[in-house]
C-alpha cells in the first residue's frame, strides 16, 4: 500500500475526500500546505506518496522515471508506470473501507506527474471529479463507463510541461464527451492563488 499523510475534516464530520498526487521529484508532506489554504472544513484529505524514489533528491518520491521525457511520448507501458497505476486503483478502491466515504464523493487530484497519474488512473473509477493541475497524458486514454467531470488548469507560462500538451489532453477528452473545465493562466508551473481559486469552486460544486 502507499504511504498517506491523512488530514482530517476540520468539522469532524467529512461529507467527501480529496486525494491529491505530488508531482515528480517531490513528496506527499509538499502538497499538504494545500489543504489548509483550501478551506474546505468539510472534506478529509489524503496525500500518498508516489512508490519510488527520486533519483536526484533524497526526500522526493516519483511515481515513475521521467529523466528523458519530451510530454508527447507514450508513457503508458512503462514498467514502473504501470507498478504506481496498479498502486494507486488498487489503493483508491480500498478507501471506502477505511473511511466509509465512497469514490463517487471521492475528488482525485494532482499536479504535474501526479496530474499525469489523475487522467491515467481516474477516467476508469467513479469518482466525483477529477482535477489537473499543470499536466499532460500518457497515451491511450481508458475511460470507463461514465467519465468523472474535469478540471483541468495549466500555466501559458509553463516551462516544465507545455501548453501543447494541455490542449492535447482537453482535445481528446472532448472526443469522449467528457464534461471538461478548463483555465489558462499567465503562471508558470506552480500552483497558485489562481488555480487554488478554481480547485475551491470545483470542490464545492462536485461534492454540493
Amino acid at each position: 500500500m502507499l504511504n498517506t499523510i491523512a488530514i482530517p475534516a476540520k468539522s469532524g464530520s467529512p461529507k467527501g475526500s480529496i486525494v491529491m498526487l505530488h508531482g515528480w521529484g517531490a513528496n506527499a508532506q509538499d502538497v499538504a500546505f494545500l489543504c489548509s489554504l483550501l478551506e474546505l472544513p468539510d472534506v478529509q484529505f489524503f496525500l500518498p506518496d508516489a512508490p519510488f524514489p527520486h533519483p536526484y533528491s533524497t526526500e522526493g518520491k516519483m511515481w515513475y522515471d521521467l529523466s528523458n521525457a519530451n510530454f508527447q511520448t507514450d508513457f503508458s507501458q512503462q514498467s514502473d508506470l504501470q507498478t504506481s497505476r496498479k498502486a494507486l486503483t488498487d489503493w483508491l478502491n480500498s478507501l471506502e473501507g477505511q473511511t466509509g466515504i465512497p469514490l463517487s464523493r471521492t475528488i482525485l487530484g494532482g499536479f504535474s506527474q501526479g496530474g499525469a497519474m489523475t487522467l491515467d488512473v481516474g477516467l476508469s473509477l467513479p469518482l466525483a471529479g477529477l482535477m489537473i493541475l499543470s499536466g499532460y497524458q500518457h497515451g491511450a486514454l481508458n475511460p470507463g463507463l461514465k467519465v468523472p467531470p474535469i478540471l483541468m488548469v495549466h500555466g501559458r507560462q509553463d516551462q516544465v510541461v507545455p501548453i501543447v500538451a494541455a490542449h492535447r489532453s482537453t482535445s481528446n477528452l472532448a472526443k469522449l464527451n467528457a464534461e471538461v473545465e478548463y483555465h489558462e493562466f499567465d503562471i508558470g508551473h506552480e500552483i497558485s492563488p489562481l488555480v487554488l481559486n478554481e480547485v475551491h469552486q470545483f470542490v464545492c460544486k462536485v461534492l454540493d
